[in-house]
């Protein structure tokens, strides 16, 4: 039999051959593939192109043993069902996955003894760095480990930690300021449970941005509930027959203000306008009609949350809290059809 030649081994690609393709140096080619260092956005773009088209696969065993770390982040979260938490994580892995970091996440359904049992595993697997979040936006005590640590959502207690959280004023003026450019004169607000920090701070927005147009007498406070929305529209309809905006600091509250307005016979939006507040698909979409909401922008919060937590695991560390803004998606609740 005919001696064979053998057929060569794929040559695999280095971190020498991406810098090289990209046209920059090993070091800024390692900067841009790890999300780290001072770099311009079209710099990182051509590195990672170049590292596509090669077929580069980053060695992580070699880059924990020479750098330390282990190129792991948790997201710790008290969110069992993912509402928030969720989007938030996708916005969080947009940015690490750039940079091939993996995520692990952690629920602790809101009980301290979980929490605290989480936090001794993660530092035991020496992880870079934790993004903190929840379901609820009141402020948190901070968590004590010896890593660098982001708050979304919810802000920690102690204001030199780094918070990224949402501007919930700025939502519920924009939200006054659509109905006033609609021409709607007589505003009321049904919301959570006056104790919540979004539903005072929604509250707040809405009634401090709409000054006289605001004419239910007071903010109406109750559960985050359709059947809470479906009380409150009897109520103010019998004090306030001529309402022709109600805004509502969730979007369940919202869909049940819509039905009950339905059965009284009076039309969304021709008689009065409804809006929610946190824009979430299965209520907005399922309402009839769809809902002008306040969308919370959480995957830009998550990875607003995560370049932060980059930065503070490379050194350079942000204090205070970061507020970002929201965004109105008009919907037919008040645009009508």
């Amino acid at each position: 039999m005919a001696n064979r030649k053998p057929v060569p081994a794929k040559q695999v690609a280095r971190i020498l051959d991406v810098a090289a393709l990209a046209g920059v140096s090993v070091g800024t080619a390692s900067k841009a593939l790890n999300n780290t260092g001072q770099l311009s956005p079209a710099t990182r773009e051509r590195v990672r192109r170049a590292a596509d088209q090669l077929g580069f696969t980053p060695d992580t065993r070699g880059r924990a043993l020479q750098s330390g770390r282990t190129y792991t982040v948790a997201l710790l979260t008290t969110d069992s069902s993912g509402r928030f938490s969720n989007p938030i994580m996708r916005g969080v892995e947009d940015v690490l996955s750039a940079g091939e970091l993996a995520t692990i996440l952690c629920d602790t359904r809101d009980d301290p003894l979980r929490e605290q049992h989480y936090l001794r595993s993660l530092v035991a697997r020496r992880v870079d760095g934790i993004v903190v979040t929840g379901r609820r936006t009141e402020p948190r005590p901070p968590i004590d480990v010896p890593l660098p640590v982001v708050y979304a959502l919810a802000a920690s207690t102690d204001r030199a930690d780094t918070s990224v959280i949402v501007d919930e004023q700025q939502g519920a003026a924009s939200v006054v300021d659509h109905l006033r450019g609609l021409g709607r004169t007589r505003i009321a607000h049904v919301t959570g449970p006056v104790h919540h920090r979004s539903a005072a701070e929604r509250a707040s927005g809405v009634v401090d941005h709409a000054g006289t147009l605001f004419a239910a007498g007071e903010v109406l406070f109750g559960d985050w509930s359709e059947q809470w929305g479906r009380q409150a529209t009897d109520q103010l309809l019998r004090s306030h027959p001529d309402l022709d905006a109600i805004t509502c600091g969730s979007d369940q509250i919202a869909r049940g203000v819509c039905d009950r307005l339905r059965e009284l016979g009076r039309s969304v939006p021709t008689d009065i306008a409804v809006t929610g507040y946190d824009n979430w698909p299965v209520m907005t979409q399922a309402s009839r009609p769809p809902l002008t909401s306040v969308d919370l922008q959480l995957e830009e919060l998550g990875r607003q949350s995560a370049q932060l937590l980059l930065d503070a695991i490379a050194g350079t560390r942000r204090y205070g809290t970061l507020e970002l803004p929201t965004r109105l998606v008009p919907r037919e609740s008040t645009l009508g059809t």
